[in-house]
């Protein structure tokens, strides 16, 4: 059996750079560790951490094809980060005029959670520990 130790980053591309650097980085708050211009690429890669642990890579491309997202499509669904208090988040991210979903229960865990869209429509959980 293949033993895996942990996932490593999730790779996110986006449609426009700035918006989405500042969406990560100052209304989520992930922390750079190294942005890089790819001039062959005509490309960024922001490799992006959460209490220092790298986790995200955010790349840009010239024209990437938009993504499907409703209805569900095959593929990554969603990136989901855990809380401690989800209304504080949410309070959080409406003072950003970011709107959340109305928060629901997970019926096998009984916890709270909620969605937002990044700038790119890509779906973001918060779920409350």
């Amino acid at each position: 059996m293949l033993q895996l130790s942990h996932i490593h980053h999730i790779a996110i591309i986006c449609s426009d750079y700035e918006k989405s650097k500042q969406f990560y980085t100052e209304i989520l708050g992930l922390k750079i560790v190294r942005e890089v211009y790819r001039k062959e690429r005509k490309s960024y890669k922001l490799d992006l951490a959460i209490n220092n642990n790298y986790c995200i890579e955010l790349f840009s491309f010239p024209n990437p094809p938009k993504r499907t997202s409703r209805p569900e499509a095959c593929g990554l669904r969603h990136l989901a980060f855990a809380v401690e208090n989800l209304n504080q988040t949410v309070a959080f991210l409406n003072s950003k005029n970011i709107s959340a979903e109305p928060i629901r229960i997970d019926e096998f865990t009984q916890k709270r959670f909620t969605f937002i869209a990044d700038p790119d429509f890509l779906p973001i959980e918060f779920y409350e520990l």
